[in-house]
């Protein structure tokens, strides 16, 4: 099993490599989260062994755990963040991916400061107009960030986007860009842009992802979820 994770890393970082290439990157400016929601604890551990070195997760008991396990990685909180389950998340995760309106940021600044840290996060921008997917509209996005900026327990250091699953995803990451270039004028610290996951990360990369969140790419299938499942 760990030959067959080992591959699929190998796989993604060779399509990253082939993708900075034809638009004159390098390579080591891409972060690879590897998102192991669902999948079996072996091949978090075989993930590990292959040189993974940053992995995220979409739940918060999943995440509590699996940090704990295997506290050598990065830890990335990727999932919608529910305020009441952000004192497991505050401090322990390298980056929250999924900061999407002024309470969870002053939940998060709350929690940080108690902690005496200070937490990354990503402000989520949602490009789908569908109801209950996580993420602030587009126009509401520079004034979410201003706030967060504001809170001394929070670090707002890029944006994060899922594209529409029944669109063309090159052009939500081309706004993505596009959002985030505005918004480095004045906040010269948001820098990062987390975009593009196991069938598209090219498209992601060529349009300047400086992180991607593939899962399937290096894991395989998800085996099917539990009935009772850990709300984020």
């Amino acid at each position: 099993m760990a030959v067959s994770v080992a591959a699929g890393l190998d796989e993604v970082r060779r399509r990253i490599a082939e993708a900075c290439a034809r638009v004159g990157r390098d390579p080591g400016e891409v972060t690879i989260v590897a998102v192991s929601k669902e999948q079996p604890d072996r091949l978090v551990a075989a993930a590990i062994a292959a040189g993974v070195t940053d992995l995220g997760e979409n739940r918060v008991g999943p995440f509590v755990r699996r940090r704990a396990a295997h506290p050598q990685a990065r830890w990335h909180f990727v999932g919608q963040l529910q305020r009441r389950k952000a004192r497991d998340v505050v401090g322990r995760a390298h980056l929250v991916h999924s900061l999407d309106r002024a309470l969870l940021a002053d939940t998060l600044d709350r929690l940080a400061q108690q902690a005496g840290v200070v937490q990354d996060v990503l402000v989520q921008v949602d490009l789908t107009d569908r109801p209950g997917r996580g993420g602030v509209p587009i126009d509401e996005v520079e004034s979410l960030v201003a706030y967060a900026s504001g809170l001394p327990g929070t670090r707002v250091t890029g944006l994060m986007t899922i594209p529409p699953i029944d669109g063309e995803p090159r052009e939500s990451f081309q706004l993505l860009r596009a959002a985030r270039d505005e918004l480095r004028e004045r906040w010269p610290f948001v820098t990062e842009l987390s975009m593009g996951m196991s069938h598209d990360l090219e498209s992601a990369v060529e349009e300047g992802a400086t992180i991607v969140r593939p899962g399937t790419a290096i894991f395989g299938p998800r085996p099917t979820p539990p009935t009772h499942q850990d709300a984020a």
